[in-house]
């Protein structure tokens, strides 16, 4: 039962995440806001279903299909990866840079704070 949830919630999350990057596009600026608002979004997420999962009796159905399915498939880091290879062969080392960072410490910052409500 448990992978059909991951797949379930999986295939869900993977359908927001394409929906996000053909929804925000912003044409000639190079940077790939499409990834790093599912990416930030999906920390975000994660970090809140965590907290909210642990008020939750008998919750155990709702991890594989919330966290791992759903945030799995939400977020993305093949394609940010693909994309900072990108941006640093295009030349563009500091938006390679700024991405990683920004991405990292914003997701980070994320899940931190809403788990360390705990």
């Amino acid at each position: 039962m448990t992978w059909i949830l991951v797949f379930i919630g999986g295939g869900l999350g993977s359908l927001l995440r394409f929906a996000i990057g053909k929804l925000i596009v912003f044409k000639g600026l190079g940077f790939p806001w499409g990834t790093f608002i599912s990416n930030l979004l999906a920390c975000f997420l994660f970090g809140f279903i965590y907290l909210t999962l642990t008020k939750i009796p008998k919750n155990d159905w709702m991890q594989p299909l919330l966290l791992v399915g759903f945030c799995g498939g939400f977020s993305t880091f093949s394609t940010f990866s693909f994309e900072n290879v990108q941006l640093f062969q295009a030349g563009h080392w500091g938006l390679c840079i700024f991405n990683i960072l920004l991405s990292i410490i914003t997701g980070f910052t994320c899940i931190y704070f809403l788990i360390s409500k705990l």
